[in-house]
């Protein structure tokens, strides 16, 4: 079992996942204002842990199908304990290994994508899993511009890629998105990078060919 997965097994357990939601909610849920869910939709989280955003989604009027899913098999048992409409599903699975047919138009990962084996392989499926339009919107507090939390990945002794936002931004790019980028601070929160640096989202845009 690999490192990565055995520890979200552990923070399933814990009580870690609770405290994922709550840590992160603000911001990710400031961010999702921002998006207009006015046309009927479907939605895929990359890295669901407990289902939380998933939840969220499907409670859009306009949302189809709301997916989650999660390498960590514990956290995905955790997610469908907590479904609460005919709209959620979850699965047991990867971005890299993930198969499924269906295209969407919204797919969302936070703090998660930088755990994966390789970006590249991971944003390049994300690429293929949307439908022309579609969009990727992708969040993270690890990168280097906020030195605050690039030394999660020695204290979580995991694999963590760390990259610069410049360099998130050449990511998407070589992997054909059209992409913009936002901080979504939290003014009044006690942790100083929170305030000044907050949570980077890019999105990206499949192009319509």
């Amino acid at each position: 079992m690999d490192r990565v997965r055995k520890t979200f097994d552990e923070w399933a357990q814990n009580g870690r996942a609770e405290l994922m939601e709550a840590e992160h909610g603000k911001n990710v849920l400031k961010f999702l204002k921002t998006i207009s869910f006015d046309s009927p939709f479907t939605f895929l989280d990359v890295g669901c842990g407990n289902g939380w955003i998933v939840r969220k989604i499907a409670k859009e009027k306009k949302c189809k199908k709301a997916i989650g899913i999660d390498k960590s098999k514990k956290m995905i048992i955790q997610a469908k304990k907590k479904i609460d409409s005919k709209k959620e599903e979850f699965f047991y699975t990867d971005i890299e290994s993930i198969k499924y047919n269906e295209k969407f138009d919204f797919i969302f990962s936070m703090e998660s994508l930088y755990y994966a084996d390789s970006i590249e392989i991971a944003l390049e499926k994300i690429y293929k899993l949307l439908k022309p339009g579609g969009k990727f919107f992708c969040g993270t507090d690890f990168y280097t511009d906020n030195k605050a939390t690039a030394k999660w990945s020695k204290m979580m002794k995991i694999q963590m890629h760390l990259h610069s936002k410049k360099e998130w931004k050449i990511l998407f790019q070589n992997a054909g998105f059209v992409i913009k980028t936002k901080h979504v601070k939290d003014l009044e929160n006690k942790k100083k990078w929170k305030r000044e640096y907050g949570t980077l989202f890019i999105t990206g845009t499949k192009p319509i060919k």
